[in-house]
């Protein structure tokens, strides 16, 4: 097997230096130099278009992904007209600045990154191969065009910007539903469709459907809009963080107010006790990533919200949450029984009880988030049930 050293080597010799463009000295800026190439005229056109050559003649330093005139040609029929319109300004910006990193990037510092963040916010994925340097769906065909504001490496495609809000995201995916629904019952659709930026640890509809049953139709009535808009604000932080900077914090305030702990256990990368299951998913305002449990805010308020309907003492609220953890667990889910059981016991904590068994279900907790498997984890929780349970019976 190659080494990621010699991959790298035969992507940067693959790559042609020079198209009309001197890579020795230093050339005049970037909009300066691509002009005087000849093989940039719809790229400096839309440039004009978006009011962005005075930026790009700027100080910068900036490194340019340029695509040639073979390259808009590439764009569907009519594609580039339209984006030149007026009216289109806006998404024109949005494509263009999606082509340029801030600093100054040569093709042997590109080659050891996976990715690289824009102007436009979202993040390009940068792949090298051994037929090539690849970013997004373009492939670089000349690199290191030194410019006295910066650098350009020319593609072959126009690389295009995520378009859909988080919420058009999550809808298109379509295993987002509840989600969706407790968003919109919450009133935060319009929040989380509007410019953000934000990131999002989306639970899916199977990370809900591990609540205790009746928890999600309590949750989605109006009486209890607060609750919900507290719980789902506990998934969302301000900004894109992207999975090697959360990771790297360790710990993210939310939108709600309280924070979340980012860890990695047993090559797993989680928040709070959820696993993070895809990460980096772009969105035209934000990143998503996809959490396997629905995060529960550790205040009374929050606890209490998690009751499920019908539940009017603990001792039924342990009886459920076990007829529940049991087949899951039984299904090899180890992890999502914990949760089960723990947001069960968070519950309780919020109901009528004397110290002595407060008391207890604090020590059980206590001792579950020691624990180091998932399977250790739910059988602590559950023998701290099934001790409660059997206290409570001999009152």
């Amino acid at each position: 097997m190659r080494s990621l050293a010699r991959i790298a080597a035969v992507a940067l010799s693959s790559i042609g230096m020079s198209i009309g463009l001197s890579t020795s000295g230093l050339a005049a800026d970037i909009v300066t130099t691509a002009t005087q190439a000849g093989q940039f005229n719809t790229l400096a056109a839309a440039l004009g278009a978006a009011d962005l050559v005075s930026t790009l003649q700027g100080p910068g330093p900036f490194t340019v992904f340029a695509p040639t005139d073979e390259a808009f040609a590439k764009l569907p029929e009519g594609t580039v007209a339209s984006l030149l319109l007026p009216e289109n300004k806006s998404k024109l910006v949005s494509i263009l600045t999606y082509h340029v990193v801030p600093g100054n990037v040569s093709l042997k510092q590109a080659v050891k990154l996976d990715g690289a963040a824009t102007v436009n916010g979202q993040r390009i994925d940068i792949s090298a191969g051994l037929d090539g340097v690849g970013v997004d769906n373009a492939k670089i065909v000349a690199a290191d065009i030194q410019c006295d504001n910066g650098v350009i490496h020319i593609i072959d495609s126009v690389m295009l910007p995520e378009a859909l809000t988080i919420p058009e995201k999550a809808a298109e995916a379509g295993t987002f539903n509840t989600l969706l629904a407790a968003v919109g019952a919450a009133g935060l659709a319009e929040t989380l469709g509007g410019p953000g930026p934000f990131t999002v640890f989306a639970p899916t509809d199977e990370a809900f459907a591990k609540l205790p049953a009746g928890t999600v139709e309590s949750l989605l009535q109006p009486e209890n809009k607060n609750k919900l808009v507290d719980i789902l604000k506990y998934h969302v932080l301000s900004g894109v963080v992207y999975s090697e900077a959360a990771l790297d914090a360790k710990t993210a305030k939310t939108l709600n107010g309280a924070s979340v702990s980012i860890s990695v256990s047993n090559g797993n990368a989680r928040v709070n006790e959820s696993n993070l299951v895809a990460l980096d998913l772009e969105a035209a305002n934000g990143v998503i990533h996809v959490v396997d449990a629905v995060l529960l805010p550790q205040a009374t308020s929050q606890a209490s919200s998690m009751k499920p309907t019908g539940a009017v003492n603990v001792s039924h609220m342990l009886t459920m949450a076990i007829s529940q953890g049991v087949p899951v667990y039984n299904a090899g889910d180890h992890h999502g029984c914990a949760v089960i059981y723990e947001n069960a016991l968070n519950s309780c904590m919020s109901m009528p009880m004397d110290s002595q068994l407060h008391h207890h279900v604090q020590s059980v907790l206590a001792s579950a988030r020691r624990q180091h498997s998932a399977t250790d984890r739910a059988w602590t929780l559950r023998r701290g049930m099934d001790q409660l349970q059997m206290q409570l019976n001999g009152k």
